[in-house]
């Protein structure tokens, strides 16, 4: 399924080489722009479907994605998965579930990203959903880029171990190549 996953992304202008900074602040030769892939309904729903499918032995009633990024992969995911679909989002910087939204105490939950790297969203997701004490059973993304690194079990489409630098070590910084933050958070790229 990798090489399959990849040539959808690549297919979409979704695969990215360069200079980037990531959401994570790291930077990296390769970015992966999964809202590129939003421009094509037919793929976003075959990877929602190849998630759903990935979920399947997974006991679960609510699927939470962050938004802006996994916001339509969420969805898609819980309309193959025939479960419910939230999004959290960020207001004054904090990601919050709002618009009415809520969860059971104990309801079953899956959370949808788009491209984890340090797993940081998935847990700014899962501080805003704890108050109602949910049950969180996985997490689900396109592209795993964690190399293992968290305390989560990722269930992603394509795994990939790119290489990542920390900016104030970071050989493309250091060859005067621009860095450019294509992400959706707000805070600077550090070059």
């Amino acid at each position: 399924m990798t090489n399959e996953v990849l040539k959808l992304l690549e297919q979409a202008q979704g695969v990215l080489h360069g200079h980037f900074c990531l959401t994570s602040g790291l930077h990296s030769d390769i970015y992966f722009q999964c809202a590129k892939l939003y421009q094509y309904p037919e793929i976003t729903e075959q990877l929602g479907s190849k998630l759903a499918e990935l979920l399947k032995d997974i006991d679960f009633d609510t699927i939470v994605a962050p938004a802006i990024g996994a916001v339509i992969i969420g969805y898609e995911t819980a309309k193959n998965a025939h479960k419910r679909n939230l999004f959290v989002e960020r207001k004054d910087g904090i990601m919050q579930l709002r618009r009415g939204y809520s969860l059971k105490k104990g309801e079953k939950v899956v959370i949808i990203e788009d491209v984890i790297t340090t797993a940081r969203t998935i847990k700014e997701t899962i501080d805003a959903i704890k108050e109602f004490e949910p049950e969180i059973v996985a997490v689900g993304c396109i592209v795993d880029r964690t190399k293992g690194k968290t305390e989560y079990n990722i269930k992603s489409l394509l795994q990939i171990d790119p290489v990542v630098y920390e900016p104030d070590n970071c050989p493309l910084c250091k060859e005067g190549i621009p860095v450019v933050k294509p992400g959706s958070r707000e805070e600077k790229a550090k070059a």
